[in-house]
């Protein structure tokens, strides 16, 4: 996070350094030029003045040395012209060597032969490769009888105004240097404890409430805010605490006098008579405390299963693999048949208190609830890009450290039957607790392992959902199907990670 500061500050300096140094630069390179051009005015207004006497009185031969020994000694070739443009005195080969790669050359010598000095030549960027033509007359007013050119290569004075601009350069990004050496130390001392609210905040989403912030790092008022959300913490952590407590405690304690009434109330089947309704009474009221028992079994089930909030990888052959065998046996005693389709070696994220307990409460309400003939169990892989539902943004939120690849996708087990079903409209009635449907209301049962299943897979960044199930044999409709989505957890790529035969 530090580094969205850093993206704040670093434009700022370079748009400090670019108000400072471009404007420096520009003008470095407009006097290099400026001096250039006043040289070159100097030379052709001295060359102008001595071709004007050498022209009158016919005396060109010192002139002619003169200006061969200037393009010797400088690079630069100058020449005198007449009118029509012909060199009359110079280095006539370098100089229409020189002209033909200048297209503005024809327009500053027609002015300097029609009496005007013209202006420069050329683009005078250090990018540019133009030469500096600089055209003097030879005469005045209706007198001019030549012009004296120079053409100037400027690549080494381009050269040294790039040398200037780097040093420019150098000179100014050390502000920046400085800026982002202080800035990037500053920005992570300030931002950490802010990380660190945010790791805390994710893993309390996913059940953690023992994590806590940092209240010794970072500025004050983040180290108010770290002891702040501590404090709110241990408040949560504590309420939570006190009502799983409270549950389970009043399951323990209800269980012992429950238990008591129990005996006390079969105690007296020997002494009840074969006429009047007392038989009846009798049986209604064990059932009664076979009930009470059962609601108390599962709430203590409830608050020891709600305690665990750590999800972690499982191999759904293993899970299997202790459990198919029974689900069969048990299938098989109420005349059913069961069917097993899940590929091997699928890897996933198990949810609290065990996928296997899961399992085994869908597979139970399938033989209890359904009055089924036949319960399937399937299993298949979902990519990552096909998740949709509550499980799309908990794919990556559910990983753990026990986790060393990324979740690519979801893994859905699916239980179905072909037996009563739930109506469409009582299935989001279903995932809550102690809710019943009105067919099953003598069924024994709580109510609760729905909604505990769907706690837990939702937990491991899952999603529990009731969907139709197999087609009933009269053709009257569907039976149940519970899905379980969970995130897929990638095998490492080992030898001893080639996927298993599966248990069914």
């Amino acid at each position: 996070m530090h580094r969205r500061l850093l993206v704040v500050l670093v434009p700022l300096a370079v748009l400090l350094v670019a108000a400072l140094g471009v404007p420096l630069s520009v003008t470095v390179a407009e006097r290099e030029m400026q001096e250039t051009y006043v040289d070159r005015l100097n030379d052709v207004g001295r060359f102008a003045s001595l071709a004007d006497t050498a022209l009158s009185t016919g005396r060109t031969e010192a002139l002619q040395l003169e200006l061969a020994r200037y393009h010797e000694l400088y690079g630069i070739p100058v020449a005198v012209i007449d009118t029509s443009g012909t060199v009359l005195l110079g280095p006539a080969g370098a100089y229409q060597e020189a002209a033909r790669a200048e297209p503005a050359l024809p327009r500053i010598v027609t002015t300097a032969l029609a009496g005007t000095r013209s202006e420069p030549s050329g683009e005078w960027a250090p990018w540019d490769d133009s030469a500096l033509v600089v055209a003097e007359p030879v005469g005045r007013d209706s007198e001019v009888v030549g012009a004296v050119v120079t053409i100037s290569d400027l690549s080494k004075t381009r050269h040294r105004i790039l040398v200037r601009w780097a040093q420019l350069a150098a000179l100014g990004l050390l502000p920046l240097v400085a800026l982002v050496a202080v800035a990037w130390p500053v920005s992570a001392w300030v931002l950490r404890p802010v990380r660190e609210l945010d790791a805390a905040s994710s893993r309390i989403s996913r059940g953690d409430l023992t994590i806590r912030a940092d209240a010794e790092a970072g500025p004050v008022e983040l180290r108010r805010l770290a002891e702040s959300f501590n404090t709110m913490m241990d408040a949560v952590e504590n309420a939570v605490q006190r009502q799983r407590a409270f549950v389970s405690d009043a399951s323990h304690q209800l269980r012992n006098p429950l238990t008591s009434l129990r005996l006390a109330v079969e105690s007296l089947e020997p002494h009840l008579g074969t006429g009047g309704n007392g038989r009846q009474v009798y049986d209604i009221a064990v059932d009664e405390l076979k009930a009470m028992q059962r609601m108390l079994n599962s709430l203590q089930a409830m608050a020891r299963m709600e305690s665990m909030r750590t999800a972690s990888p499982v191999d759904l052959d293993a899970v299997l693999a202790t459990r198919v065998e029974r689900w069969r046996a048990l299938t098989a005693t109420a005349g059913q048949t069961l069917t097993v389709d899940v590929p091997p070696g699928l890897r996933l994220l198990e949810p609290p208190g065990g996928l296997g307990s899961i399992l085994d409460e869908l597979i139970s309400n399938a033989l209890r609830l359904s009055n089924a003939q036949v319960v399937e169990v399937s299993a298949r892989v979902v990519p990552a890009g096909a998740v949709t539902g509550a499980i799309t943004g908990a794919i990556t939120g559910a990983i753990t450290g026990a986790i060393t690849g990324a979740i690519t996708g979801a893994v859905t087990i699916t239980v179905r039957d072909d037996g009563q079903g739930i109506d469409a409209s009582e299935r989001a009635q279903a995932l809550r607790r102690f809710w019943r449907s009105p067919r099953h209301q003598n069924v024994s049962g709580t109510g609760l392992g729905l909604a505990i299943c769907a706690d837990l897979v939702g937990a491991a960044g899952g999603e529990l959902r009731l969907e139709d199930g197999l087609s009933r044999p009269d053709g009257s409709g569907h039976g149940f199907a519970a899905v379980v989505a969970l995130p897929v957890v990638p095998r490492a790529a080992s030898p001893s990670d080639a996927p298993a035969a599966s248990p069914v």
